[in-house]
């Protein structure tokens, strides 16, 4: 018996200085035949899909390039004020991003900031900064550490996304960072029994 999945994509709209304290989800069938299994919910900032939790039809495997499992990628930078960092992930899909902010000078609380593209699935470092700290936010681990210790964050892990992957850096206005971007490549697996 082979189950067919459908994803389906609903955007939310709601006011911006307002937080959205829960969400209710009803299934409503009309008319149908057959059997319905509503199985994953997944709730992110912006109006596009990333892709990065893996569905129901497939599993992930690790980017493989002539069978050869490819090595975690790694690429650096220095940012000032702000700028879009644009990394290539040659895997066919989303992966998980660890980002390592080293700061250069002392930043405000709130003031470091990543997100996606056009500013979607959006973080923000809660914590002030000095030129000594290092902020790891780590999706491979779902962590996000300052001197290797757990510190408060205000959104979301990252990702990178298949092909060119845009990543907004925000930090307090003329300061500025090391940056460290690290993550494995993937592609879709062998299917699931």
């Amino acid at each position: 018996m082979s189950v067919t999945f459908t994803r389906f994509a609903e955007t939310i709209h709601c006011k911006e200085d307002k937080r959205v304290v829960s969400v209710t989800v009803k299934l409503l069938l009309e008319d149908c035949t057959g059997t319905v299994y509503f199985t994953d919910i997944q709730a992110q900032e912006g109006d596009r899909l990333t892709g990065y939790t893996i569905n129901t039809e497939t599993m992930l495997q690790k980017y493989r390039e002539g069978g050869v499992i490819v090595p975690a990628r790694f690429y650096n930078g220095v940012v000032r004020s702000g700028e879009t960092v644009i990394l290539f992930n040659l895997g066919s899909t989303s992966a998980g991003l660890d980002c390592h902010i080293y700061p250069i000078q002392n930043m405000e609380a709130g003031s470091i900031q990543l997100s996606q593209g056009a500013g979607a699935h959006r973080v923000k470092l809660k914590e002030a900064a000095s030129p000594d700290d290092t902020f790891s936010l780590l999706a491979s681990t779902r962590q996000c550490l300052k001197n290797g210790n757990p510190t408060d964050k205000e959104g979301f892990f990252q990702y990178t996304a298949s092909g060119d992957s845009k990543h907004v850096v925000k930090l307090e206005d003329r300061k500025s960072a090391r940056l460290l971007f690290e993550f494995q490549e993937m592609q879709e697996g062998s299917e699931r029994p």
